[in-house]
């Protein structure tokens, strides 16, 4: 298995109970997910998550070929963390930790995501040419929605690692 590492992390000029309320709300998640990935909620998820919530919808995260992914909340502890993990989808793995911290003027998310396309040295190739970019992308453009929400963090970028 070769597993891949995104770490990005991003101030927004939310107090902590405000950017936890956000976050932990899964009805927000399609607002912060790109378009290019099509994504369709289908199940109706509660207003706040807990271990153990499964969460369905449909993606594109290539072109047309819409695929189903389920996740699972697996570890929440309030105001601090929240993990969701892939039970099925188009990754073999995908492990997605969600860290906040308030820190002055606001608050300070960490998302560390871990994954693996799968299919042996195909699925690197594929990884190098399109799905790591794409992943990373999505933080892009999560950071311009976050900031057109709630203002810019004065001096602050988007800071990815891989």
């Amino acid at each position: 298995m070769a597993l891949h590492q995104i770490h990005a992390t991003q101030r927004i000029p939310l107090n902590l109970d405000e950017a936890w309320a956000f976050f932990s709300d899964p009805r927000n998640l399609k607002t912060i997910t790109p378009p290019w990935l099509g994504m369709t909620l289908t199940s109706e998820p509660p207003e706040t998550m807990h271990p153990g919530l499964l969460i369905t919808y449909k993606i594109s995260p290539l072109g047309p070929i819409r695929l189903s992914w389920v996740t699972e909340i697996t570890h929440v502890v309030d105001h601090e963390l929240f993990v969701d993990e892939q039970r099925f989808g188009p990754y073999r793995f995908w492990h997605h930790q969600h860290h906040f911290r308030a820190v002055p003027g606001g608050t300070e998310t960490g998302d560390i995501v871990s994954y693996d396309v799968g299919f042996g040295p195909i699925g690197e190739i594929v990884n190098k040419l399109t799905v790591g970019e794409r992943v990373a992308s999505i933080f892009d453009y999560r950071k311009t929605v976050l900031d057109e929400r709630f203002g810019v963090w004065k001096g602050d970028t988007l800071r990815l690692a891989s």
